[in-house]
């Protein structure tokens, strides 16, 4: 199948994998999972979509309505454009939690949603991706003065291909966290461009890609700072096993008048086996001459010292080396402010783990809690 997608020649698509996103795409359709299996026990709204079509009889919207989006014009989010979701929440308003599970039976799949908080409003979003397929996402979110969104995206995707459009508008003094865990064996892009527009804004975007066999997983997410004492954040961990690929690329611009600007990039991998491969890029492009930013990336693998003294203390080797994979993963799921999401996000890295290193793992008592000892 042909795809008008960007070629591995640009720069931004240079881990990409448009051979994959095809091969996804043309995939046979089955039968959809049990949608009951992915939600967690949270109050609030719920969303499902089966290959990109809302379920209305397995839906409580509540705040959330079916509207025309356009998905923009990158090449991932145009191809979206069409019906899709919409949050729009009023000024110093807060909205409850929004659920959402994406079931993908086959073949391809777009979807366009759009968050707009005004000033002062709050809101929270957690999706989980399963199925078969292509399945192809764009999000369009624009924070107002003091507004407040948090979004964790769970790609667990068992076959075929998951990818991520986030287009970002942060206001002054507003602050976005977003937390992405790719935990299943699908292919996947995260392709995010996040502006802080605004004075005193905060924007956080990170997570974990854990991949094993041949999988290859990438994200390329930029943030540009223009306006006065912004902060950002881009924290993330990759694990890769086997003859597996995970990418990482960030980058930070920041412009000639944000002054004050404080942006810190923290990329760090881990290969389980030296088939395997991590990617890593970290850029900081700056103009402005009153700044704090830092960025750092490092790809090692599990510390033979920590190894030998767990497996000293009866810890089997395979278990010992999941626990140190477990505290490695944990330092991109500390920004989850909700127990059962960050739970959730733990029991999915769990879960990869057991598959990827065969080594049952206690029950989670917290981020990293396995670690020490």
């Amino acid at each position: 199948m042909l795809l008008d997608l960007p070629s591995t020649r640009e720069e931004s698509w240079r881990w990409g994998d448009p051979a994959a996103i095809a091969a996804a795409a043309g995939l046979p359709r089955g039968a959809a999972l049990d949608a009951d299996a992915w939600f967690m026990d949270l109050p609030g709204a719920r969303a499902l979509f089966v290959d990109g079509v809302l379920d209305q009889g397995r839906s409580d919207l509540r705040h959330v309505t079916m509207t025309a989006i356009h998905g923009g014009e990158h090449a991932l989010g145009r191809r979206t454009t069409g019906n899709g979701w919409s949050i729009r929440v009023e000024a110093n308003s807060g909205v409850e939690l929004l659920q959402i599970v994406h079931i993908a039976t086959g073949g391809e799949n777009q979807l366009p949603a759009e968050i707009v908080l005004a000033d002062g409003a709050s809101a929270s979003v957690v999706e989980t991706y399963v199925g078969i397929g292509w399945s192809n996402r764009s999000t369009r979110m624009a924070l107002g003065k003091g507004a407040k969104l948090t979004r964790a995206v769970r790609l667990l995707q068992s076959s075929g291909f998951v990818s991520l459009r986030d287009e970002v508008d942060v206001g002054a003094e507003a602050s976005l966290i977003v937390t992405v865990l790719g935990a299943g064996d699908a292919g996947t892009r995260i392709d995010g461009a996040i502006t802080v527009t605004g004075d005193d804004a905060f924007a956080e975007y990170g997570g974990a890609l854990l991949t094993r066999n041949d999988q290859r997983q990438e994200c390329a997410v930029s943030v540009r700072h223009a306006a006065l004492n912004g902060q950002s954040k881009q924290i993330w961990r990759a694990v890769a096993a086997d003859k597996s690929t995970a990418s990482l690329a960030a980058r930070v611009e920041v412009a000639r008048d944000a002054q004050k600007t404080d942006g810190v990039q923290s990329l760090r991998g881990l290969l389980l086996q030296r088939t395997a491969t991590v990617n890593l890029k970290p850029e900081l492009e700056i103009f402005a001459d009153d700044v704090k930013c830092a960025h750092g990336a490092t790809v090692g693998e599990l510390d033979q010292r920590a190894l030998f003294y767990m497996q000293s203390r009866g810890i089997p080797h395979a278990k010992a080396q999941a626990l140190l994979t477990r505290a490695f993963v944990g330092d991109a799921f500390v920004q989850i402010a909700d127990e059962t999401v960050r739970d959730a996000f733990v029991a999915d890295a769990d879960a990869w783990l057991e598959r990827a290193l065969s080594a049952p793992l206690p029950l989670s008592g917290g981020v990293g809690g396995g670690a020490s000892s």
